[in-house]
């Protein structure tokens, strides 16, 4: 199954030529790339986000293996849906998925083979771009989750880290996909996201997932980082970074209505 790729010439470039010169403006960096258990990452349009996106990736050694854990914009599919065989097209040539860590994965609770949840869904092909520009061998699997309770979220990230030590030094990187704040002034989206951002460099999915409920923050990705930030409490994880942190009125120049981005590590 090949799924072509639904926002090339939108989110970012249709031009292998342009998204090549685009990644490698984007993945400037002066930090070192370290190891990682799991990384969040925005998924805006590369003009927005893809500084943001590029910097915690080019800083991050990327593994043969990527689970990519997004949220579900478009509403179609199952509320944990995968694509567990096949290949992605993005401009320039396809990704493959990881079968082994597919099968793995469907034998989780709630987790389906549902192809229609990913037919049109931006949050995890923004991103492999940036992933495949830092290696090449890359493999992945794309799960994206809706509709989940914490109970729900920490049942599927206990999972994901029994299927990860299951699969010991092929281990996938986790990498969850989410904007913050939508369409508040700079202001308020900083003063929203900060609470959300505390949570998880405290390692405490419970809290974020809760802060973010409390306090209505649309922070679209939430549950795929609650998930992320389980699954790598339980592999070991003991710290998280905040790599960057800011909206897209950097570009535009209005900060009275932006979306907001973060980028973090943990390790």
């Amino acid at each position: 199954m090949i799924r072509p790729s639904a926002v090339a010439g939108q989110f970012y470039p249709d031009d292998p030529s342009a998204l090549l010169q685009e990644l490698q403006r984007c993945s400037e960096t002066a930090l070192e790339p370290q190891a990682a258990t799991g990384i969040i990452v925005p998924h805006a349009g590369y003009r927005y986000s893809g500084a943001t996106a590029g910097k915690v990736i080019a800083s991050t050694i990327i593994p043969k293996s990527c689970l990519l854990l997004g949220p579900n914009h478009t509403g179609r599919g199952a509320a944990k849906s995968m694509m567990g065989e096949g290949a992605w097209e993005l401009p320039g040539g396809f990704v493959d998925i990881d079968t082994e860590l597919g099968a793995l994965l469907l034998a989780l609770e709630g987790v389906r083979n549902d192809a229609r949840a990913h037919a049109f869904e931006h949050s995890l092909e923004v991103i492999l771009p940036f992933l495949r520009y830092r290696q090449s061998a890359l493999r992945f699997v794309p799960l994206t989750l809706s509709r989940l309770s914490y109970e729900q979220c920490r049942r599927l990230g206990e999972g994901i880290a029994s299927v990860c030590r299951q699969l010991g030094e092929r281990a996938p990187l986790l990498v969850a996909s989410s904007d913050m704040s939508h369409f508040l002034d700079a202001v308020a989206a900083e003063r929203l996201d900060r609470m959300a951002i505390d949570a998880i460099l405290a390692l405490d999915p419970e809290r974020l997932y809760q802060v973010v409920e409390a306090h209505q923050i649309s922070m679209c990705g939430v549950i795929p980082c609650t998930v992320m930030l389980v699954a790598a409490s339980h592999l070991g994880a003991a710290r998280a970074e905040l790599i960057e942190y800011t909206h897209s009125g950097v570009a535009t120049g209005d900060t009275t209505r932006v979306v907001a981005y973060a980028g973090l590590r943990v390790s």
